[in-house]
């Protein structure tokens, strides 16, 4: 059996914490390592434990989630990290996922969205509610000033892009392209870097952006 995937859970609401704890650690293979009240404790527990994945909320005492995030990222770019909130307000959404957040989730979510958005952020893919979705959605069809590209995309590159867009995992597109999963990783690196962005969900929004794939293509 595969070890358990270690979440550090963030909340500052305990009986909030306690229940989505009881949650995690009924399903197989998650395990949580720790737990923080606020935003603070929270950064300092990412680095302290090193959890495979962050889930914590956005609205914390000392530090904000999206403080904890940018705090976290700035120091550890590779932390993967869920946000679970009660808010879906335009300015936390994006502010999160601009941030480095990898996943989005409302606290509506069924325990099943949760534990499948737990394994896909720990596989490296983003996850979104589909409340969330459908803002980004909405931002996309807005102006945007993206930033300038130093050095171009290979066609290999673009390839993945478009594939990580559609929602690929690492292995998919390594399947599709004949070529190794550590060779996609060394290609999502390389692109995400050369466009200015944090991470695959950011990646998909500017593949969509530009054109280089559909709506339609990344809902199938």
């Amino acid at each position: 059996m595969s070890e358990a995937i270690r979440v550090l859970l963030a909340d500052d609401h305990a009986v909030v914490r306690g229940g989505i704890r009881a949650l995690l650690e009924y399903e197989e293979g998650i395990e949580v390592v720790g737990e923080a009240d606020d935003g603070e404790e929270a950064v300092n527990l990412a680095f302290s434990l090193q959890p495979d994945v962050i889930l914590l909320d956005l609205m914390m005492p000392l530090k904000t989630g999206i403080e904890a995030i940018e705090e976290i990222k700035e120091a550890r770019p590779d932390m993967r990290i869920l946000v679970l909130t009660s808010f879906a307000d335009d300015d936390k959404v994006f502010a999160a996922i601009k941030a480095g957040a990898m996943g989005y989730l409302l606290k509506q979510t069924t325990p099943t969205e949760l534990f499948q958005a737990v394994r896909d952020v720990y596989n490296g893919e983003s996850s979104l509610h589909p409340a969330i979705a459908r803002k980004l959605i909405r931002e996309l069809n807005r102006p945007t000033t993206l930033p300038p590209v130093d050095e171009p995309l290979t066609d290999r590159e673009v390839e993945v892009l478009i594939f990580l867009a559609r929602g690929l995992s690492n292995q998919d597109i390594a399947d599709r392209l004949v070529i190794s999963e550590r060779t996609v990783r060394t290609h999502v690196s390389n692109l995400l870097s050369k466009l200015h962005l944090a991470n695959r969900t950011q990646a998909a929004l500017y593949a969509l952006k530009e054109g280089l794939t559909s709506l339609a293509e990344v809902e199938t």
